[in-house]
């Protein structure tokens, strides 16, 4: 009984993620952002990782570098379920060629990670992987990627080969990925793909962390 009670004790706990919709519409109205966000949801239990989805625009998230703004910032307690997780995805719809505003003002919060790096040299967000959702009716899934991407890097998350999933339809058609029926293969499998790869970084990760400065 001893031994079964120390390997119950000894087993890691499952993954975590978070996963930010910056769409711009109201949590009340279905996005495509989010219909993307749930097949990732659903991707990532397929591998036992529980995914926490917060509608960033539902909270009030105030401007600013820092993670507490002061009164009336929702920031912190945000920042903890960043802090909670082992991969983070921001998920951003394509408005002007660009990530959403509420998918920079996420990105801007985290920039604080920069300013708490500790004497070992780590920034609080070490050891957490990053990823992309992007989605939109227009070119520019690669362009928001890429600075989603960047943030991300430069903020201390690791990022696995093909860290993004995304969708782009027809310029000017008015298309919207929660419509689709069914999602296309090929988007489905990329999601697979990036799902498995930021899952097997973050489990790497667990095991043997970053050094920390010499």
């Amino acid at each position: 009984m001893s031994s079964l009670i120390a390997t119950a004790a000894t087993q890691p706990s499952p993954l975590r993620a978070v996963a930010f919709n910056c769409s711009l519409k109201p949590a009340q109205l279905p996005s495509s952002t989010g219909a993307m966000l749930g097949d990732i949801r659903d991707a990532l239990a397929s591998h036992g990782v529980e995914t926490d989805i917060v509608h960033a625009a539902s909270h009030n998230i105030l401007p600013g570098t820092r993670s507490d703004e002061g009164p009336g910032d929702d920031w912190p307690a945000l920042r903890a379920r960043v802090m909670a997780a082992d991969i983070v995805v921001i998920g951003s719809p394509i408005w002007i060629g660009q990530p959403s505003s509420v998918a920079k003002r996420v990105l801007e919060r985290m920039d604080a990670f920069i300013a708490e790096t500790g004497d070992d040299g780590r920034m609080p967000s070490y050891g957490k992987v990053g990823a992309a959702a992007v989605v939109g009716n227009e070119d520019g899934a690669h362009h928001v990627g890429g600075e989603i991407y960047q943030a991300l890097n430069d903020l201390g998350f690791s990022l696995a080969p093909n860290a993004m999933a995304y969708w782009v339809g027809a310029a000017r058609s008015g298309e919207e990925y929660r419509e689709l029926k069914p999602v296309p293969q090929s988007t489905m499998d990329a999601t697979q793909l990036m799902v498995r790869n930021a899952v097997h970084l973050a489990r790497l990760l667990r095991q043997s962390g970053y050094p920390p400065k010499a």
